[in-house]
C-alpha cells in the first residue's frame, strides 16, 4: 500500500511561500526607505542628513531584492534522472507521477531532455526552446510522436512538458522532474551539466539490475561532483523483478550491487559517508509500480496482472525511495534555494539599518546645531529689540538738544545781523531816482541785497557748525545701529546724505511789503522835525495829525494839560493789555498835541512876547537870529539832493526792516531747528527701518529653524521606524532560518 502521510515536499512549498512573503515585505520596505532617503537627500535643508551614496545604495538594494524575488517565484524542487539508454528512467518518472506521462517501453527512447512540471490548467501541452508555442498533448503517444517528428530536437535540447496538477498530486508541490537521454549517447556531458544540472537538488542514477555501473555513468557524476559540492545522489537499481528467476542468487547479487554503489558514493565521489550511503541505494521495479498504481487508479486491484513474486517488497522499496527522496529533496531544495537568499536579505537589512542609523545620527547632530542656532537667533532678536528701544530714547533726547542749540544759534546770529543792518544797507549801490517806478525797483533790489547778505551771513556763521553737528549725530546713529543689523542689511547701509543744507527763509519781501518811505524835505529846526526828534517819527505823525477823538477837552494852560491826562487814564480802568503797553507812547502824543493846541491859541501871546523881546534886546540881535535861521533853512533846502533822499530812505528802511526782523527772530530759529529735527528724524527713521528688516530677518530665520527642527525630528522618527521595521524583518528571517534552514 502507498503511504498516505502528507508529502514532505509541502515543506518546500510552505518555506517558499514564507520566504516570498518576507521578500515582498522587504521589497515594500526598501521602496519606502529609498523614497525616504531620497527625500532626505534632495531636501532644501542646507545641512543635508543624507547623501547620494545612501540613496543609490537603497536603490541598489531594491533592485537586488526585486531580482531575488523574481528568482524565488520561479524556484522549484528539481530532480534530474540520469542513466544509460533503456534503463527505465522515463518509467521511474511515470511511476512517481502515478500516470503514464512520458513515453516509455519498447521502441521509446528519450532523445532530449524532458522537463516535467505542473500547470494550473486542465490541458497538457509542451513547449520547446525553439518556440514558445504551446502544442497540446492529450496522450503519451502524441507526445512521443511530437518528440520524434521534431527535427530540431537533439540530445542537448530541452522540452517542457506541462502536466495538469489536478491529474498528478506530486506536481502540485513545485516539483520538477528532469528526464535525460542516456549518458552513453553523447560526449557533451559538460554542456549537459552546465545547462541542466547546476540547479538540480537531487540526482537519481537509474541503473539496470542486470548489469553493474558503467564508466560512462560514473564519469558523468564525477563531473557533477566537480561542479556541485556534495550533490544529493540516489541510485535506483531498476528491473529488480528479474532477480526472481534466480532466487538463490538474489542476496548475493544485491550485496554486490550495494557494495559497488556504496564504494562509488562514499569513496569515489565522497558525497556521503559509508554509513549513510546504503540509505541512498534502492532496488525497485518501476514498471511494476506504475502498473500497480494505474490499476488502482482505475479501481482495479493493484496486484492484478502478471506481477512477479516479491512485488510487495519491491513496492515498499520504491515507496521508501520516494519518502527518502522527498525528504532529501525538500531539505536540500530549501537550503540550496533559500539559504543564500536569506543571508542576502540579512545583509540588505543590515545595510539599511546602517543607513538609517547614519541618517538618525546626522539628523540628531543637525537638530542640536539648529536648536543652538535658534537660541542664538532668539537672544539676538531680544538684544536688538532692547537696544533699539534704548537707542530711540537717547536719539530723541539728542535731537531735542541739537534742535534747541540750532534755534538759539540762529536766533543769536540773526539778532547780531539785525544790529549790522545799517552796514549792510549802506553797502548797497544802485541808481536812485525819486520817481515812483525807480523807487519801487530800488527798494526791490535793496530788499534782495539785504536778504542775500543776511542769509549769507547766517549760513557762514551757523551752517558749518550745524552741519558738522548733524553729520556727527548721524554718524553716531549709524555707529549705534550698525551692531544691530544683520550682515545682509549691513551691506545695504549707506553713509548719511551730504545733500542737506540749512535754509534760512526770512521772508523780507512779504514782511516789508508795507514799507513807505518819506523822502520829502523837512527842516531840521521845523516844528515837525522837533516833535519827531522829541517823541519819534511814528508818534510825531500821530500827534501832528490831530488830537485823539476820545479827548474832548483842550486845555488852555500847561497845568491843565497834565490834569486832563490824569483824568483820561483814570476814567479808563478797563484798558486792555495792549493799550496799557502803549501807555507811554500815548502820553507823549497827548502832550505834544496839547502843546500844538496851546501854541495855536497863543499866537497872539507870542507876538506880544516878541514885541517885549524886541524892545528889550533890540532889532539887531533879532535880525541876526532870523538871518541865521533863514540861512540854515536855505542851506538844508539846497543840500536836499537825491543822495540825501537815498540816505533818508536807507535810514528809514533800516528802521523798518530791523523792527520786522526782531519780530521773527524766534520764528527763524524755530524754522531752522525744525529742518534739523526733520533731517535727523528722517535719518534715524531710515536706520530703524533697517533694524526692522534685521528683526524681520531674525524672525524669519527663527521660523525657518523651527521648521527645520521639526523636519529633522520627523526624519529621526521615520529613520527609527524604518530601523525597527528592518529589525522586525530580521526577526522573521531568523524565524525562517530556525524553522527551515538550521539543522539541515
Amino acid at each position: 500500500m502507498d503511504a498516505v502521510d502528507p508529502s514532505p515536499l509541502r515543506r518546500f512549498v510552505v518555506a517558499k511561500r514564507s520566504i516570498t512573503s518576507i521578500f515582498d515585505q522587504l521589497l515594500d520596505f526598501v521602496k519606502d526607505g529609498s523614497a525616504f532617503v531620497d527625500e532626505a537627500w534632495r531636501g532644501d535643508d542646507p545641512g543635508q542628513v543624507a547623501v547620494e551614496d545612501q540613496s543609490l545604495e537603497l536603490q541598489s538594494c531594491a533592485t537586488k531584492l526585486w531580482t531575488i524575488r523574481e528568482v524565488l517565484v520561479r524556484r522549484h524542487m528539481k530532480v534530474a534522472f540520469f542513466g544509460r539508454t533503456s534503463n527505465g528512467k522515463s518509467t521511474v518518472i511515470n511511476a512517481m507521477l502515478r500516470e503514464r506521462v512520458l513515453p516509455s517501453g519498447i521502441g521509446h527512447t528519450t532523445n532530449c531532455f524532458l522537463r516535467v512540471e505542473g500547470t494550473d490548467g486542465d490541458e497538457a501541452y509542451l513547449t520547446t526552446e525553439a518556440s514558445n508555442d504551446r502544442r497540446s498533448v492529450t496522450t503519451v503517444n502524441q507526445l512521443a510522436h511530437a518528440l520524434h517528428m521534431d527535427p530540431t530536437l537533439d540530445s542537448g535540447s530541452l522540452v517542457k512538458v506541462m502536466w495538469p496538477k489536478s491529474r498528478c498530486a506530486l506536481l502540485r508541490d513545485d516539483l520538477v522532474l528532469m528526464d535525460s537521454p542516456g549518458t552513453d549517447v553523447t560526449l557533451e556531458l559538460d554542456s549537459w551539466i552546465d545547462k541542466f544540472c547546476l540547479d538540480a537538488d537531487v540526482f537519481v542514477l537509474v541503473g539496470n539490475a542486470e548489469s553493474t555501473l558503467m564508466n560512462t555513468e560514473k564519469l558523468f557524476f564525477h563531473k557533477v561532483s566537480e561542479r556541485i559540492s556534495k550533490p544529493n545522489i540516489f541510485i535506483l537499481h531498476n528491473r529488480w523483478d528479474a532477480s526472481v528467476s534466480e532466487p538463490e542468487y538474489i542476496e548475493e547479487v544485491r550485496k554486490q550491487h550495494l557494495d559497488r554503489c556504496v564504494s562509488f558514493l562514499a569513496e569515489e565521489l565522497k558525497v556521503v559517508g559509508l554509513d549513510e550511503a546504503p540509505g541512498r541505494i534502492f532496488f525497485v521495479s518501476a514498471k511494476e509500480v506504475l502498473s500497480s498504481r494505474m490499476q488502482r487508479a482505475q479501481g482495479m486491484p493493484e496486484t492484478g496482472g502478471a506481477l512477479a513474486e516479491g512485488f510487495h517488497e519491491r513496492l515498499r522499496e520504491f515507496q521508501m525511495f520516494e519518502r527518502t527522496f522527498e525528504e532529501f529533496i525538500s531539505q536540500s531544495a530549501v537550503k540550496t534555494k533559500f539559504e543564500q537568499h536569506t543571508v542576502r536579505a540579512w545583509q540588505i537589512t543590515e545595510a539599511i539599518k546602517a543607513v538609517m542609523d547614519a541618517i538618525n545620527i546626522a539628523s540628531a547632530d543637525r537638530k542640536i546645531c539648529c536648536l543652538e542656532e535658534r537660541e542664538d537667533q532668539r537672544d539676538r532678536l531680544d538684544f536688538v529689540r532692547g537696544q533699539i528701544n534704548h537707542l530711540t530714547d537717547n536719539v530723541k533726547e539728542r535731537i531735542k538738544t541739537l534742535t534747541e542749540d540750532v534755534s538759539a544759534k540762529v536766533s543769536t546770529a540773526l539778532s547780531d545781523q539785525i544790529r549790522s543792518l545799517p552796514v549792510l544797507v549802506e553797502e548797497f549801490r544802485a541808481d536812485f531816482n525819486p520817481t515812483q517806478e525807480t523807487l519801487e525797483l530800488y527798494k526791490t533790489k535793496l530788499l534782495q541785497h539785504v536778504e542775500e547778505r543776511l542769509v549769507g551771513c547766517l549760513s557762514h556763521r551757523c551752517s558749518v557748525g550745524v552741519l558738522r553737528d548733524i553729520r556727527e549725530a548721524q554718524r553716531q546713529m549709524i555707529d549705534s545701529v550698525r551692531p544691530l543689523l544683520s550682515p545682509f542689511v549691513h551691506e545695504q547701509l549707506s553713509a548719511p546724505s551730504a545733500s542737506f543744507d540749512l535754509s534760512y527763509e526770512l521772508g523780507l519781501v512779504a514782511q516789508c511789503a508795507d514799507f513807505q518811505e518819506n523822502i520829502e524835505f523837512q527842516f531840521s529846526l521845523g516844528w515837525t522835525a522837533l516833535v519827531s526828534r522829541f517823541i519819534g517819527a511814528s508818534n510825531a505823525k500821530r500827534a501832528l495829525s490831530g488830537p485823539d477823538p476820545r479827548l474832548q477837552v483842550c486845555p488852555s494852560r500847561p497845568d491843565a494839560l497834565f490834569y486832563d491826562l490824569f483824568v483820561y487814564f483814570s476814567s479808563s480802568p478797563s484798558l486792555s493789555l495792549q493799550e496799557t503797553s502803549t501807555f507811554k507812547d500815548q502820553m507823549v502824543v497827548y502832550i505834544a498835541t496839547g502843546l500844538v493846541s496851546i501854541t495855536s491859541r497863543a499866537s497872539m501871546t507870542v507876538l506880544v512876547i516878541g514885541g517885549v523881546v524886541w524892545r528889550s534886546v533890540g532889532w539887531r540881535l533879532l535880525s541876526v537870529s532870523l538871518s541865521l535861521y533863514g540861512l540854515l533853512y536855505l542851506y538844508e533846502r539846497l543840500t536836499w539832493t537825491d543822495s540825501s533822499r537815498e540816505r533818508a530812505l536807507k535810514h528809514q528802511f533800516v528802521d523798518h526792516v530791523a523792527r520786522r526782523l526782531r519780530a521773527v527772530v524766534h520764528v527763524a530759529g524755530s524754522a531752522c531747528s525744525q529742518q534739523v529735527h526733520k533731517e535727523l528724524s528722517s535719518t534715524f527713521g531710515r536706520l530703524t527701518q533697517r533694524v526692522d528688516l534685521s528683526e524681520a530677518e531674525l524672525e524669519g530665520n527663527i521660523r525657518q529653524l523651527s521648521f527645520r527642527i521639526q523636519r529633522l525630528e520627523n526624519i529621526q522618527r521615520r529613520s527609527k521606524a524604518f530601523r525597527n521595521r528592518a529589525t522586525e524583518l530580521e526577526t522573521q528571517l531568523e524565524v525562517f532560518s530556525v524553522q527551515y534552514l538550521q539543522g539541515l
